[in-house]
């Protein structure tokens, strides 16, 4: 065996190292539970997340495409970029779970809250480097199971314990569904690879119905409609923190992913067209059923949830037709709405840990009592929005620019018409904020230095990424499509 092929799983390695190191850790510094008092804590996972990080930031340009184990590993500097992405939002996760886990009864929990994190981010990590359905398929469920744990993680909550419930369920019924379609696939074209079977399939029947079933099975993971029913629930049940994450890393992880298989995998002309169909009518039904939905909601998560199906019919907006340009537009839309999303929920997460409120109508008048976090709570959700000048407005533009070019002026126009929608709904939050008086409203209180960290990081991006496109033009450079 040539060992030297390791040399290409360098974030791999890495993050793994990152994982023993925690466990050890974990191991020798856990808190006594009868003493409640901890030593192990947030500096010390976001201090080596953000080693790993910075260790492998960014490809160089000419870095060269490469693959390992027989073509079951690939290498391509967007791969990294896309890893990188994923890194940054995992470590603001990191940061804005300070607070909660400093409550007494999660100090014993820290560490697995930790680990089961990174284990998800190298499930992703395999997603999106395969070149083999059988290595995609690892990575898939390395990332889904920790992240019922996650979702689960209080479990003496009765939602928690309910949301962890249901959304492993309906994790299993999607894989289910998602591996019987990579199974009718292999028996068209007797292989896994992801290349050999771009040259081998054809556009038979079976072969359409492999690629619908693949499909499905993704729908539930972005959460696309009518794939979403477990979103909701599972958003207003799982720690705000852990619904942060999921709203986020593991979404961007398989968009991603979604484009890569179906540019090297499902390319044939037959099937090309089965799957731009498929996805155009999945984009209209999401970004229009979960902005009705978001404007009927009261709980904040929920609230959320919606948001967040909407913004993933966005994000496969890029996918269609597969284009270098697509690709470009699908990661620097997930870097805005990264950092725009986790912005807002670390304003929400500061909310419910200082007065336990989670009701949008519980942030009436939140401007005359915590200006500071209204006003970071509005930039986000404008960006959130696509306001210009900020970030969200450039990233939209970037996938209705690709979408356009690719041939779907129509979906573009929907597209466009509902981003007015949203913009209704999450002024509501605004109005809430500044207009809606109040007689109770939520009391002044400090967010903790690392809730504060994590906002400053996500504002920056939110402000940086939308006064200059060199991260785009980055981006652009390293892109590839059909």
């Amino acid at each position: 065996m040539d060992y030297s092929q390791f040399l290409y799983m360098h974030e791999e390695l890495s993050l793994l190292a990152v994982i023993v190191v925690l466990f050890l850790a974990d191991l020798f510094m856990c808190p006594d539970k009868k003493s409640g008092r901890g030593v192990f804590n947030t500096p010390l996972p976001a201090v080596l997340l953000a080693v790993h990080t910075a260790l492998n930031f960014l490809p160089c340009c000419s870095a060269a495409p490469a693959e390992a184990f027989g073509g079951m590993y690939q290498y391509t500097p967007m791969m990294t970029v896309m890893k990188t992405v994923l890194n940054l939002g995992t470590l603001v996760t990191f940061l804005m779970a300070h607070k909660w886990l400093s409550r007494e009864e999660n100090l014993v929990k820290q560490g697995e809250f930790y680990q089961l994190v990174l284990f998800t981010l190298l499930g992703m990590y395999f997603m999106i480097s395969s070149g083999h359905f059988l290595m995609f398929f690892i990575g898939l469920e390395l990332a889904s199971v920790p992240m019922t744990a996650l979702v689960a993680f209080d479990k003496k909550r009765s939602q928690s314990a309910e949301a962890g419930a249901k959304y492993i369920l309906l994790a299993l019924f999607s894989s289910a569904l998602l591996l019987y379609g990579i199974s009718l696939i292999y028996g068209v074209t007797g292989t896994l690879y992801f290349n050999e079977i771009g040259v081998l399939i054809d556009g038979s029947l079976l072969s359409i119905f492999g690629l619908l079933l693949f499909i499905t099975g993704m729908g539930f993971k972005i959460s696309l409609v009518p794939f979403h029913l477990w979103t909701a629930d599972t958003y207003q049940g799982a720690p705000t923190s852990v619904t942060a994450y999921l709203s986020v890393i593991s979404k961007g992880a398989a968009a991603f992913v979604l484009m890569t298989v179906f540019m090297k995998a499902f390319a044939q002309c037959d099937l090309m067209y089965a799957w731009n169909t498929a996805l155009y009518w999945l984009i209209v039904a999401s970004i229009t059923v979960a902005n009705l939905f978001a404007i009927r909601q009261d709980n904040i998560k929920r609230f959320m949830a919606f948001s967040a199906i909407s913004q993933a019919g966005y994000l496969v907006l890029a996918v269609m037709d597969g284009t270098a340009q697509g690709m470009s537009a699908l990661v620097f839309y997930l870097l805005v709405y990264m950092v725009s999303n986790l912005g807002a929920f670390a304003v929400m997460t500061s909310v419910e840990e200082g007065s336990g409120k989670v009701n949008i109508s519980d942030y009436n008048g939140l401007y005359r009592t915590n200006p500071k976090l209204a006003f970071l709570m509005t930039l986000c959700l404008f960006s959130l929005a696509g306001i210009p000048p900020f970030a969200g407005f450039f990233s939209k533009f970037f996938v209705f620019m690709a979408a356009f070019n690719a041939g779907y002026p129509l979906l573009v126009f929907i597209a466009l018409a509902n981003t007015v929608i949203s913009l209704y709904y999450y002024l509501l939050i605004v109005k809430a904020m500044y207009i809606t008086p109040s007689d109770n409203p939520i009391p002044t209180f400090r967010s903790d230095v690392y809730t504060r960290l994590a906002l400053l990081l996500c504002i920056a991006g939110v402000i940086v990424c939308g006064l200059g496109g060199v991260f785009y033009n980055y981006i652009d450079t390293l892109s590839y499509g059909l």
